[in-house]
């Protein structure tokens, strides 16, 4: 079975939840309404389904591969990649002054899904791209802007991150890659960088490469690093390419998953240095590169929220396929397909309501951001800037940690088939599990959550969005829930009990986020899979609300979204009052800290 899209589920997320209408209503986004939404969405499934799934389980088997400095992608790549570029799929978010089609965050969050839910290995490279075109438009002058970024956003070249040395991980202070100045304004880069993603491959005309590196006499530590474009070949004057910059490819690695996306590992500056033009101002480096940060993080939320759903898609097959046993109540002689029997339906429910959870979540946050770049009020900018932010490390932190459940429940759908390779279940299962790692580990999503977007403003934002729940919450209380009604009550109670745990938690890192700070972050991933958990249920509480009165127009649709919910309520939402009580114990981090180093 190939994957396909949940336009539906999608488009009921666009209108119902994200709230299209409002946001279509923002300046520039005139057109960018449901009509458009809803063809874009169905244009984009075709592609995923039909062009870029077929090539997921053969990248799997045939990775990309080195050849003494060059890569090649896995056979059929090359032609998928030159048809997305061509359907602009690389511009859809992206301004039409220099080619792209214009259209909003919220648009554009689907198609990002899809295309990681068909293939990961491939989407990685769109989603390297968008954060090199993010930096260029915020720091980037107009001789950048123009001599890359139309390239770029047509999808002719693609465009990479280069963060991490093999001494700087985490840590960018240890950064030890060095620019010089040259007399004609430009710069000579020379290092080595790990772990580039799409650092070298054969499906576009050029890579654009961002990285990180120091000047002679920059400050030591994170405020002396810049960021630097430095292109695969020279582009000249008119715009046409050039000779081979001095940047090559020593190897790619040898990975658990995603093998077809080739992880590069990049020399810079062997002989006579990588020809480099400065991002903006010299030591502001670190300060552009979130930019690229923020919006691989959103993108890799939509990983894991891809791979979940197409994980689910496979078991749900496999489980109305699959004979095994006689069903439990007796309500058969003879076996029966595994769907039947009760722990692989809970299975199955959980799966669901996790992926669908995670993406209400994920599209509603790309809705504050569409605000918060085009409100004409500032203050409105402003405030919708500060949830997004909120939002980014909890979509990136707990999408990409469900994904990992929901994934292994995928194997465990399947049983012993699920860890035979030709199912396709483990790929899935191994594809995720970068996905908690990369563009900054949960952790350090959590640590963000912690000290940037919680203590920084004394839980203002965090409160903000509690209030909101308390909204919904009246809701449910004040419907009218005819067939519904234990849906709603679970839903009541349960995110009830959520919302309490969630201020509870928020209070307790306000508390003593600065007097004990090691309880407050031996507990910042528990506290970033809370907000998840909670969140993500306050969505699809709202969606439990809009399906009940919309029921009878389409019991289907509707009825599966309720049931949905029901099973988010019970499964899901009790495990936040587990998380606060281990995150708000008495001796706050002591339990977490008990074993000394040397008792490990």
């Amino acid at each position: 079975m190939s994957y396909a899209a949940p336009v539906r589920d999608m488009v009921f997320i666009l209108k119902e939840l994200a709230d299209i209408a409002s946001v279509a209503a923002l300046p520039g986004l005139e057109d960018a309404n449901a009509e458009t939404a809803q063809a874009v969405v169905e244009e984009a499934a075709k592609l995923s389904a039909e062009i870029v799934a077929p090539l997921n389980a053969l990248g799997d088997k045939q990775p990309s591969e080195w050849r003494e400095g060059e890569v090649v992608a896995t056979a059929g790549f090359k032609e998928a990649f030159r048809k997305f570029a061509e359907g602009g799929w690389q511009g859809v978010v992206h301004p039409a002054e220099f080619g792209g089609q214009g259209l909003s965050k919220l648009i554009a969050t689907p198609c990002i899904e899809m295309l990681n839910a068909a293939n990961l290995s491939f989407a990685l490279c769109p989603l390297l791209t968008d954060g090199a075109i993010e930096a260029l438009l915020t720091a980037g002058s107009d001789e950048l802007k123009a001599r890359y970024l139309p390239k770029l956003i047509s999808g002719k070249w693609t465009g990479t991150m280069n963060l991490t040395e093999p001494q700087a991980g985490s840590d960018l202070a240890l950064v030890r890659s060095r620019a010089e100045r040259a007399p004609d304004g430009s710069y000579r880069i020379f290092g080595t960088k790990i772990f580039i993603t799409y650092g070298e491959h054969d499906m576009a005309d050029n890579i654009i490469h961002l990285v990180l590196a120091r000047t002679p006499d920059a400050p030591d530590g994170v405020r002396g690093i810049s960021l630097f474009v430095v292109p695969k070949f020279i582009v000249k004057e008119d715009g046409s390419l050039g000779e081979r910059n001095d940047v090559s490819c020593v190897s790619i690695e040898h990975k658990l998953g995603i093998k077809a996306s080739p992880t590069a590992v990049l020399q810079f500056g062997d002989h006579g240095g990588a020809v480099g033009y400065l991002l903006g101002e010299e030591n502001r480096g670190l300060e552009y590169m979130f930019v690229m940060m923020n919006a691989a993080r959103f993108g890799v939320g939509l990983q894991g929220i891809g791979v979940s759903d197409a994980a689910y898609q496979k078991a749900a097959q496999y489980a109305k396929e699959r004979v095994q046993s006689r069903p439990v109540d007796g309500a058969a002689k003879g076996a029966v397909a595994i769907i039947h029997h009760p722990d692989v339906r809970r299975m199955l429910s959980v799966m669901r309501a996790l992926s669908e959870g995670a993406r209400a979540l994920a599209y509603v946050a790309a809705a504050y951001s569409d605000f918060a770049h085009r409100h004409a009020d500032p203050e409105v900018r402003a405030r919708h800037q500060c949830i997004y932010e909120y939002l980014v490390p909890i979509v990136k932190g707990w999408s990409t940690e469900m994904s990992l459940e929901v994934t292994s429940l995928g194997v465990q759908v399947h049983g012993g088939m699920g860890f035979i390779e030709e199912t396709g279940a483990a790929q899935y299962y191994r594809d995720a599990r970068i996905l908690t790692i990369y563009e900054g580990t949960t952790a350090i999503q959590a640590n963000d959550l912690v000290g940037r977007k919680t203590l920084r403003d004394g839980g203002a934002v965090a409160r903000q969005l509690i209030e909101a729940i308390d909204e919904t919450l009246s809701e449910l209380a004040n419907v009218e829930t005819g067939d519904a009604r234990s849906a709603i009550e679970t839903m009541h109670r349960r995110l009830t009990e959520g919302r309490n745990a969630l201020s509870a938690v928020v209070q307790f890192v306000i508390n003593r986020g600065t007097t004990d700070p090691k309880a407050v972050y031996a507990g910042s991933v528990l506290y970033l899979k809370l907000a998840g958990i909670v969140l993500s249920g306050w969505q699809t509480a709202r969606a439990l609300l809009v399906a009940v009165g919309k029921h009878a127009e389409d019991p289907a649709f509707y009825g599966t979204k309720i049931a949905t919910a029901h099973c988010f309520a019970t499964y899901v939402l009790p495990r936040a009052l587990a998380l606060e009580a281990s995150i708000t114990s008495a001796n706050g981090g002591e339990g977490m800290l008990a074993l000394a180093e040397d008792q490990f």
